[in-house]
């Protein structure tokens, strides 16, 4: 689609188009500066016809990857804080809401010290590559003791359905729920860049895109995330990836 295409497509929505050299990627990717960041509620997609999917726990679209043993680690600095956060694709499976998902577990380390380990829960509908989030278990970690679960949601407990976490197409200036756990976990995406080329530490990438996170529950919140072929999470607001591996 030619620029002055894509500009009149979505004005519509509210969305403004710029071209863009954004700091940690270069130059030459299309990008939707995020103008609807506070739009109402209803605006972003809830509704994902999961009823016509059959659902996969392992395999990968375009930008994640759910096979078991793949990891990524991501560090930077947040404030004054040096974080790490490692993402692996465990061989467990867990049964949600009637889908056998995948357990992905998230470890987050803020200066060395272990805070939040949480086990999301992920399935693929194969007739889109839609990458479906099913919910998470949460541990938040104090000097080595277990204080709080906040966050912790499941589909189909206390009113919670699956959001979408990684169209299998994606499409510029699309919204969707990424969580739908009303008062507990409320994360929404708008796809705001792609054919972006990441710089990290653990090499060059192209032909990424970028995802801008808000919440309702949180309206102050803010989250760019970037993910690239092949990988998946690169870049999440300050930290970047540093290694990955595809286990035998």
């Amino acid at each position: 689609m030619k620029f002055k295409q894509l500009l009149i497509a979505v004005i519509a929505m509210n969305l403004i188009v710029v071209p863009v050299a954004l700091a940690g990627h270069a130059a030459g990717g299309v990008v939707i500066a995020p103008a609807v960041a506070d739009s109402a509620h209803g605006e972003y997609t809830q509704e994902f016809r999961l009823e016509d999917c059959t659902f996969a726990n392992r395999g990968r679209n375009p930008f994640f990857v759910l096979e078991p043993r793949y990891w990524l680690r991501l560090e930077g600095v947040e404030g004054r804080d040096r974080v790490e956060v490692t993402i692996t694709v465990l061989e467990d499976t867990q049964s949600i809401d009637g889908v056998e998902t995948r357990v992905v577990e998230e470890r987050e380390l803020v200066n060395g010290e272990l805070e939040e380990v949480s086990r999301n829960f992920f399935a693929i509908c194969t007739e889109t590559n839609n990458v479906v989030y099913l919910g998470e278990d949460v541990d938040i970690d104090d000097a080595g003791v277990v204080v709080s679960h906040e966050g912790a949601w499941r589909a189909g407990v206390g009113g919670a359905r699956p959001g979408l976490i990684m169209p299998g197409t994606y499409l510029l200036g699309s919204m969707y729920f990424q969580e739908i756990a009303p008062d507990i976990a409320m994360d929404r995406g708008l796809n705001t860049a792609m054919s972006l080329t990441e710089l990290t530490p653990a090499g060059s990438f192209s032909g990424c895109v970028e995802v801008f996170e808000t919440t309702p529950l949180e309206p102050s919140a803010r989250s760019t995330k970037a993910y690239c072929p092949g990988i998946g999470l690169v870049r999440d607001d300050e930290l970047r990836l540093v290694d990955w591996r595809e286990r035998p």
